[in-house]
């Protein structure tokens, strides 16, 4: 299976790309900037591989929650190179990137999502891919949905910068990675078992997943969180 993927939901611009049993991966830390790393990237990891656009299976992307520009960037980038290759797309969540990359059965998810809220889930490994105990969800301080059971494992931005989420969830959590942000890699690897699945949708089909329909507070709530 030869399979393409971009993921740019966070201040990381990835691309990952699996030919068989082989996984080429490019990746910056580039804040704002993807749209000028992204295409010289997927250059970079077709010539690697030998390969055209044409030759692969499918295009894969981290559709968030994320960032507005980065998700738009990520979509957009494989929506036009499955129009062109005549292939399909197979959207990934972002927060189950994350999940694919802590090595564990049971994962929460937690990436900043600013605003002082948090983009959250919990999956639990079931078979060859991931079931959803806390579906994504956008969070603020006092609203976390509680979680099941222990001995979780605790990943993302959210955890790094959160006391109260970190807080929240201190009795159910036996173990936390700190600085990791969803990468391309995972993402290839997800959309791989999904598309063996028969997952993939047309490249009209696919969409980002915001969970948010703004981008900043207002005066007035910037004033009532200080």
């Amino acid at each position: 299976m030869n399979l393409l993927a971009i993921e740019t939901s966070t201040e990381l611009c990835s691309a990952a790309l699996l030919r068989g049993d082989d996984l080429f991966v490019e990746e910056a830390h580039a804040p704002n900037q993807h749209a000028e790393h992204l295409a010289p990237m997927v250059r970079r990891l077709l010539a690697r591989a030998g390969l055209a656009p044409a030759g692969m299976d499918a295009f894969a992307f981290g559709q968030g929650p994320g960032s507005f520009t980065g998700l738009r960037i990520a979509c957009g980038m494989a929506q036009g190179l499955a129009f062109g290759a005549g292939r399909p797309v197979v959207p990934v969540p972002s927060l189950v990137a994350l999940a694919e990359q802590a090595n564990a059965s049971r994962i929460v998810v937690g990436l900043d999502a600013r605003m002082g809220e948090t983009y959250l889930a919990a999956y639990s490994r079931m078979g060859g891919d991931w079931e959803a105990a806390i579906a994504p969800g956008l969070f603020a301080r006092g609203t976390l949905p509680p979680l099941p059971g222990r001995d979780w494992v605790a990943t993302g931005s959210g955890f790094d910068g959160f006391d109260w989420l970190r807080g929240a969830y201190a009795k159910q959590v036996s173990h936390r990675i700190e600085g990791d942000l969803p990468r391309a890699g995972a993402v290839a690897r997800v959309a791989a078992r999904r598309l063996a699945r028969g997952e993939a949708v047309p490249p009209e089909r696919a969409a980002p997943l915001y969970l948010r329909d703004k981008v900043a507070l207002t005066t007035r709530e910037r004033q009532a969180a200080k």
